[in-house]
C-alpha cells in the first residue's frame, strides 16, 4: 500500500457533471407520459424540476456544484437551442414543441441525426449548421439552474458545451453548398457565446466550465489556431475552466493556458499524459486544475493512493488544484447502496455517482483516506478458459473467401433480390414486461413464463410471415436487453438491480458488470430460434450480441486488456454459434452496432484498436461453414471511420444504419470498395414517425445504383423493441411495399 499523500486544506472538491434521469428514472417516465399525453408541458417540467432538485440534493456535497447539465433529452440540444440553431422545419409555436420535434421527429419533418457521444454509448442528436444559420443567444436556460443552485446556497458553476465542440460535431445543412463546413462559422458563433457569457455574469456567475471535449481528439493546426483566437476573446468577459473528459488534450494544453483561460479540467484516468505536459510547461501558480482523477466513465472504485499521489503531482505546479471526475458522471448509475443482490466482493470494489461524490470529497480532505485498492480475487480467474484462449490456432478467425461462400449460401436458402428483414427485435409490450417482471419476483413459474414467451414468437413469426418478409427473426421476446441477457447466462458477469444509465432522451440501459473471466456454460439462444424456426418455412435469423458490443455496453473489468476480455467473450460466442448452426440455423446474426463506440479517439490508437475488435468478432463467427451466413448490424455511428474495420469483420450481410444520416455510408462503403453484401437501413425507428413507402424505395434505388442489387438488402435502422405494433406494422408494410416496387423496376 502507498504511503499516505497530504493534501492543502484549501484543496476544493467537484465534478464535471452528474446523470440527470433521476435516481428511478423519473425523468424517463415523465417523458414518455408527456410524449403519449398523459402529462401536460406544466406536468413535465415539475418532473423535471423534482430531478433537478435531487441532482443538487446529491452534488451539495462538493465545494463547487456543477450547472445546467440537466436535460430534458440531451445536451447538444440544448445548446443548439441556447445559440438559436434549430433547423426550419423543426421550429413550431411552442418551444417545447420545437424540442421534441429536433430529438424524436414528428409528421412533418425527420428529427436530427443522432450518433455516439466519443467513445461512450451516449447518443447525441447532430446540429445541422449552414452558412445561413441565424445565431442569436438564448441563456434562459443556464441562468435559471445556475440561480436554482445559488438560491439553495450552493456555491455554482455553470457549464456550457463550448463552440468549437459544436460545430466540429455538426454536419452542414441540407442547403449548404458542397466546400462548407459548421466550422467555418465559428466567428460568428463566438458572438453569441460572449453574449451567453455576459448574461450568466450578470446572474451572478464568477466561473464557467466550457466543455470542449472535441479538443480531446486530434486537431490540424488551423483549428489550434482558432482555438486560441476563440479563447482569448472568450476569456476577456468571463473567467473560464475548460473541459475535455474523454482523454488528454495534448496539443491543445498549451495552447488553451496561452490563452489565458483561468484554468483546465484534466481527465487523469484516460489523459495522464496531460499530466507530464503540465509539468514541462511553464504554468502559472494561479492557474486553476481540476483533477480528475475520479473514473466519471468506469464503475470501479478509485485507487485512492494513486489518485493522491496525481493530485500532489499537480500541487507542485499549481497553488489551485481542486478533486474531480474525470468527465461528466453522466455516463454512470446513481447509488450503488440500491444494490443488494450483487456479491460482497464486488460490491466492495464499485462506485456508483454518490459514492464517486464521496470519493471526491474524501481525495479533497486532508484527513481522507489514501487507501490503495485492492487487487481482484484470485476466483475470479478461469484457467481453463485463459488456456482454450492461448491454444486457439492462428486460423481460427478465418472463413473462406466472400465470393465462394455466397454461392453455398445462395444455393442453401435462394432469396429473391432486396430480401426483406429486421434487425431481431419486436416491440416489448406491457404484457411482455410484466411477465419477465413477475417470472423474475418469482410469481411466475418456469413453464408457464416459457408458454408465454413461446406464444409471443409465435405471433411474430405470424405477423411476418402476413407482412410478406423474406428472412423472419423470432423477436426476442424473452430478452430484457440484448447485452445484460447474455450477461445473465455468461460466467464472470453480475447484473445489477437499478443500475440505470441514460443512453439517449428516455432510453436508459442497465449496463451489466464483467468482472472476472468469461465462459458459456449452456447454449443460450437456440432452443427459442429453433422454435420459432419450427413454425414457419422461411428462414429465421439466429440473433446474438457481439463481443465488442458486450464490452462497449458493459462495466467491463479494469484489471487486464480490453483485447483479452473480448477474446474470452468471443470464445463463448463461438460456442453458441457452432450449436446454432448444428441445430440447422441458416443464417446467424451477430450484432456489433457498438463497434465505432470504442474507437480511440486519438488516431495513434486506432490500428491496435481495430486488429482486436474485428479479430474477436472473427474467433466469434469463423468456425461455421460456407453455407451459413454471417449477418452483422451497425447503428448511430459515423460509419467512415470505420469502413475498413466493418470490411474486416468479414461478415457476409452488414445491415446499417443509413435514414437518419440520408443514405451517407454509401459514398463511405464505395470509397473503401466494400464488396459484401448491405441491408442500409430505410427506416429509423428511433422516431415515432411512420416512414413512407416511396421515401423508403428512394432510399433502396440509392442504395441500388452505389452496390448493385444483388448486394442490398431492405430493413429498418435497428431493432423494433421501443416501437409499437401501431408503428411497426404499417412501415414494415411500406417496407415490403418499397422493396417490391424497386424489384419490379429493376425487372
Amino acid at each position: 500500500m502507498n504511503a499516505p499523500t497530504s493534501v492543502p486544506a484549501n484543496t476544493q472538491a467537484t465534478a464535471l457533471g452528474y446523470p440527470r434521469i433521476g435516481p428511478n428514472r423519473e425523468l424517463k417516465r415523465a417523458l414518455e407520459a408527456h410524449w403519449s399525453g398523459r402529462l401536460d408541458a406544466a406536468g413535465l417540467e415539475a418532473a423535471a424540476a423534482s430531478v433537478r432538485s435531487g441532482m443538487l440534493d446529491d452534488l451539495a456535497v462538493l465545494d463547487t456544484v456543477p450547472t445546467g447539465t440537466f436535460s430534458l433529452y440531451d445536451h447538444v440540444l440544448d445548446t443548439i437551442v441556447a445559440v438559436d440553431a434549430l433547423a426550419p422545419r423543426h421550429r413550431r409555436e411552442g418551444e417545447l414543441a420545437s424540442y421534441f420535434a429536433a430529438a424524436r421527429g414528428d409528421e412533418e419533418a425527420v428529427p436530427l441525426e443522432m450518433t455516439k457521444w466519443f467513445d461512450t454509448n451516449y447518443h447525441y442528436l447532430v446540429p445541422e449548421i449552414g452558412p445561413e444559420t441565424v445565431f442569436a443567444a438564448k441563456p434562459g436556460k443556464a441562468v435559471a439552474e445556475f440561480l436554482e443552485a445559488k438560491a439553495r446556497g450552493l456555491d455554482a458553476r455553470p457549464v456550457l458545451l463550448g463552440p468549437v465542440s459544436l460545430l466540429l460535431l455538426a454536419k452542414p445543412s441540407e442547403d449548404a453548398p458542397a466546400d462548407f463546413a459548421p466550422f467555418d462559422r465559428l466567428d460568428d458563433l463566438v458572438e453569441v457565446y460572449v453574449e451567453l457569457l455576459a448574461a450568466l455574469r450578470d446572474a451572478g456567475a464568477e466561473l464557467v466550465q466550457i466543455d470542449e471535449p472535441a479538443l480531446c481528439a486530434d486537431r490540424s493546426e488551423v483549428e489550434l489556431a482558432a482555438v486560441a483566437a476563440t479563447y482569448r476573446q472568450l476569456v476577456a468577459r468571463s473567467a473560464i475552466v475548460v473541459a475535455g473528459g474523454y482523454g488528454p488534450f495534448g496539443e491543445a494544453l498549451p495552447v488553451l493556458l496561452e490563452a489565458g483561460v483561468e484554468g483546465v479540467a484534466l481527465d487523469l484516468v484516460r489523459g495522464r499524459s496531460d499530466l507530464e505536459a503540465l509539468e514541462a510547461l511553464n504554468v502559472s501558480r494561479e492557474t486553476l486544475l481540476l483533477a480528475g482523477v475520479v473514473d466519471g466513465r468506469n464503475i470501479w472504485r478509485t485507487d485512492l493512493a494513486q489518485a493522491g499521489a496525481d493530485i500532489s503531482r499537480l500541487q507542485r505546479i499549481s497553488d489551485r488544484v481542486a478533486v474531480s471526475s474525470s468527465s461528466s458522471l453522466l455516463h454512470v448509475p446513481v447509488d450503488l447502496d440500491a444494490e443488494h443482490e450483487l456479491p460482497d466482493a464486488l460490491i466492495e470494489r464499485l462506485a456508483f455517482a454518490r459514492q464517486k461524490l464521496r470519493e471526491i470529497t474524501a481525495l479533497a480532505d486532508p484527513e481522507g483516506s489514501r487507501a490503495a485498492r485492492p487487487d481482484a480475487p484470485d476466483a475470479w480467474r478461469d484457467e481453463a478458459v485463459r488456456s482454450r484462449l492461448a491454444e486457439l490456432g492462428a486460423d481460427a478467425d478465418r472463413r473462406i473467401p466472400y465470393a465462394e461462400r455466397q454461392a453455398a449460401q445462395a444455393e442453401r436458402v435462394p432469396l429473391p433480390l432486396l430480401p426483406t428483414t429486421t434487425i431481431g427485435s419486436f416491440p416489448q409490450t406491457a404484457e411482455l414486461r410484466n411477465a419477465r417482471a413477475a417470472h423474475r419476483r418469482g410469481l411466475m413459474i418456469d413453464a408457464d413464463y416459457k408458454a408465454r414467451m413461446k406464444a409471443e414468437v409465435a405471433i411474430v413469426i405470424a405477423e411476418q410471415e402476413k407482412l410478406g418478409l423474406d428472412v423472419l427473426v423470432h423477436g426476442e421476446p424473452e430478452r430484457n436487453d440484448m447485452v445484460q441477457y447474455f450477461a445473465e447466462q455468461l460466467t464472470g458477469f453480475a447484473t445489477t438491480a437499478a443500475g440505470w444509465v441514460q443512453s439517449y432522451g428516455s432510453r436508459c440501459v442497465r449496463p451489466p458488470v464483467l468482472y472476472g473471466d468469461v465462459a458459456r456454460t449452456a447454449p443460450m439462444t437456440v432452443e427459442w430460434t429453433s422454435y420459432a424456426q419450427s413454425l414457419t418455412e422461411k428462414p429465421v435469423k439466429g440473433m446474438l450480441t457481439g463481443p465488442v458490443t458486450i464490452l462497449a455496453w458493459s462495466f467491463v473489468r479494469d484489471d487486464q486488456p480490453l483485447a483479452e476480455t473480448a477474446d474470452q467473450v468471443a470464445l463463448a460466442l463461438r460456442d453458441e454459434v457452432a450449436d446454432l448452426e448444428a441445430a440447422g440455423t441458416a443464417i446467424i446474426q451477430v450484432d456489433e452496432p457498438a463497434l465505432r463506440e470504442l474507437l480511440p479517439v486519438r488516431a495513434a490508437s486506432r490500428a491496435a484498436y481495430r486488429d482486436w475488435a474485428t479479430r474477436s468478432f472473427r474467433i466469434a463467427t469463423a468456425g461455421v461453414r460456407p453455407e451459413t451466413s454471417i449477418h452483422t448490424h451497425l447503428c448511430y455511428s459515423e460509419f467512415g471511420e470505420v469502413i475498413d474495420a466493418i470490411a474486416a469483420l468479414d461478415a457476409d450481410v452488414t445491415s446499417i444504419e443509413a435514414s437518419r444520416s440520408k443514405m451517407e455510408v454509401l459514398a463511405d462503403l464505395d470509397r473503401a470498395n466494400y464488396r459484401s453484401a448491405v441491408g442500409p437501413g430505410v427506416w429509423d425507428i428511433h422516431s415515432p414517425r411512420v416512414p413512407a413507402a416511396d421515401d423508403m424505395a428512394e432510399a433502396l434505388r440509392l442504395a441500388v445504383a452505389a452496390l448493385g442489387p444483388e448486394r442490398v438488402w431492405a430493413n429498418p435502422d435497428c431493432g423494433l423493441k421501443t416501437r409499437r405494433y401501431e408503428e411497426v406494422r404499417p412501415s414494415l408494410e411500406g417496407l415490403v411495399a418499397a422493396a417490391r416496387t424497386v424489384r419490379e423496376q429493376l425487372a
